[in-house]
C-alpha cells in the first residue's frame, strides 16, 4: 500500500498533534450509546487514504456495507491527517466524524487515555467478538491501552527484508541472511565503492534512512522500552544497548555517518519509481509488504526476493519475526450515533470478505484470523512472506503510551546523536533518554 502515511515527517506531525488531545474534554470513552442502529441515519467516516486505488478500495467496502445495512448511509471523507482528526475529536460539532481510522498506531495510548475514542468493550461483548481470537493477537495488542480497547485493527503492516537476487548471485550470496552477523557480511559484500561514495550500498543503516528507525529495528532485538511500573527502561535493557552498538558499528564499517548521509541525501523519493532499491543503489531494503507491489509496478531490471529481517545471533531461534503496525478504527466519543457507528466498524474490521478484498486491493496484511486463512487472499510469494511475518508469535509493536509515540521519537533523536558520534557515552545517553521520557509522560497525564 504506497501510502505516504509511513513517512517520518508524518509520524513527527502526528505525534506533535497529539498535544491537542492532552486538553481534550471528550467525556467518558464508555459514554452511553442510545441511538437505534436500525433507524435511518447517515454516518461520517474519516480516513487517511488518498491514492486513487486506495480510495476506490475503501469506497467499494462502504458500498457493500450500505447494501447490507440499507438504513445507514456513509459520508466518506478521505485524506484526513491525524492533525485534523485530533482537532475534530477534541471539538466535535455537526461535521465531526462518527467513525475514524488512523495510521498512527503509536497514538492508541493517547486516544484511549484521553477518552477521545469510545471504549469498544461493550460493543465487542454485545456482538460476541473476542478480540484475542477474532483478530491476529499480535495486532490486537496494539489496539488497546491499560485494559481499554478504544480501537480495533483494520489491516496491518509487517516489516521484513527485500533483496536484489541478481546482486546476491553476483556477490556469491546463496540465501538471505538470518542473523545480523550474516547480514553485516552480506552488506559489505554487496557494497561497491565509487570515488569517495558508493556505486551501490549493500544496505542503508542510518536512522534517517527509509524505514530504518529505532522502532523498526527494535522489533528484531526485542526492545521492551518500559519496566513493570511503566517507566522508561532503555538504560537497563540490554537489548537497547545491543541495537545501538550493532547499528553504530555497521555505520562505521561502511565509512561513517557523514559518508553514508551524503549518499542518502542524493537518493530518490521513498514513494516514487526512483526509490534506491528500485534503482539498484541499495541491494537490501527494510520495508513492508507494500514495497513488493511498488517494485512490480516499477518494472525493475532485476529479480527481487523477500525474507524476514535478520535477528541478533543469540536470537536465531526467533528468526521469522518482525515489527508490526497498521491501521486502527474507532468511534468518536462525541458521536451521537455510536450503535450505528459500531455496525460500520464491525463490518470493516471483521467481515472476512471485506477484510480480504481490502487487503488484496491495497496490498496490506489482513488483521483477522479468518481472513488470513481465506483462499481468496493474494498468494503472491513476496506478499506471503509478510503475511507469515505478521503471524509469527514474536512479531510485535512498541508498547502503548499515554504520551503517544513521543517516547519513540525521543529515543530516535538520541539514537541519531549516538550514530553521529556526538555522544560516545551510551550509558549516559540512555539514562538521559529515560529521564526525558518519564518527564514527558508525567506532563501528559
Amino acid at each position: 500500500m504506497p501510502s505516504i502515511r509511513r513517512k517520518t515527517a508524518v509520524a513527527l506531525a502526528a505525534t506533535a498533534s497529539t498535544a491537542l488531545l492532552a486538553t481534550a474534554c471528550t467525556g467518558s470513552n464508555g459514554a452511553a450509546a442510545n441511538d437505534d442502529p436500525k433507524a435511518r441515519t447517515t454516518l461520517t467516516f474519516w480516513h487517511g487514504w488518498s491514492a486513487p486505488s486506495e480510495v476506490r478500495a475503501i469506497e467499494e467496502n462502504i458500498k457493500a456495507f450500505e447494501a447490507a445495512h440499507t438504513n445507514i448511509k456513509v459520508k466518506v471523507v478521505k485524506g484526513i491527517t491525524d492533525d485534523k482528526l485530533n482537532q475534530a475529536l477534541r471539538t466535535g460539532g455537526s461535521n465531526a466524524p462518527d467513525v475514524v481510522s488512523s495510521f498512527t498506531t503509536d497514538n492508541v495510548g493517547r486516544f484511549c487515555s484521553s477518552k477521545a475514542l469510545t471504549d469498544l468493550k461493550p460493543f465487542l461483548e454485545k456482538s460476541k467478538i473476542d478480540p484475542g481470537k477474532t483478530f491476529l493477537p499480535q495486532m490486537a495488542r496494539y489496539t488497546e491501552h491499560d485494559g481499554t480497547r478504544c480501537t480495533v485493527p483494520l489491516l496491518g503492516d509487517a516489516y521484513g527484508l527485500y533483496y536484489n537476487k541478481d546482486a546476491f548471485e553476483e556477490a556469491g550470496i546463496k540465501a538471505p541472511p538470518k542473523t545480523l552477523s550474516e547480514f553485516d557480511a552480506a552488506v559489505k559484500k554487496l557494497t561497491k565503492a565509487k570515488g569517495d561514495g558508493f556505486e551501490r550500498l549493500g544496505f542503508m543503516p542510518l536512522y534517517q534512512g527509509y524505514e530504518t528507525t529505532v522502532e523498526h529495528y527494535g522489533g528484531q532485538f526485542g526492545l521492551t522500552y518500559v519496566d513493570g511500573n511503566g517507566r522508561s527502561a532503555t538504560a537497563s535493557d540490554p537489548a537497547v544497548r545491543s541495537l545501538f552498538t550493532w547499528q553504530k558499528k555497521l555505520v562505521d564499517d561502511l565509512g561513517g555517518y557523514q559518508k553514508l548521509n551524503r549518499f542518502r541525501t542524493g537518493l530518490g523519493d521513498e514513494w516514487g519509481p526512483k526509490h534506491p532499491f528500485h534503482t539498484g543503489q541499495v541491494a537490501m531494503q527494510m520495508d513492508g509488504e507494500w514495497r513488493g507491489k511498488m517494485a512490480s509496478d516499477a518494472k525493475l531490471a532485476f529479480r527481487i526476493g523477500a525474507a524476514p529481517f535478520p535477528v541478533p545471533d543469540d536470537q536465531v531461534a526467533d528468526y521469522g519475526k518482525g515489527y508490526l503496525s497498521g491501521t486502527v478504527l474507532g468511534i468518536a466519543s462525541n458521536s451521537p450515533k455510536k450503535n450505528a457507528a459500531w455496525e460500520l466498524v464491525k463490518y470493516l474490521s471483521t467481515d472476512t470478505d471485506a477484510v480480504v478484498s481490502f487487503a488484496n486491493a491495497i496490498h496490506n496484511v489482513p488483521s483477522t484470523v479468518d481472513a488470513l486463512k481465506s483462499p481468496k487472499l493474494d498468494d503472491d510469494p513476496l506478499y506471503r512472506t509478510f503475511v507469515n511475518i505478521a503471524q509469527h508469535p514474536k512479531s510485535s509493536h512498541a508498547p502503548s503510551s499515554v504520551n503517544g509515540g513521543a517516547f519513540l521519537l525521543t529515543l530516535q533523536d538520541n539514537a541519531l546523536v549516538y550514530e553521529k558520534g556526538a555522544e560516545k557515552d551510551l550509558d549516559a545517553l540512555l539514562k538521559k533518554n529515560d529521564a526525558q521520557v518519564d518527564k514527558d509522560n508525567e506532563q501528559a497525564r
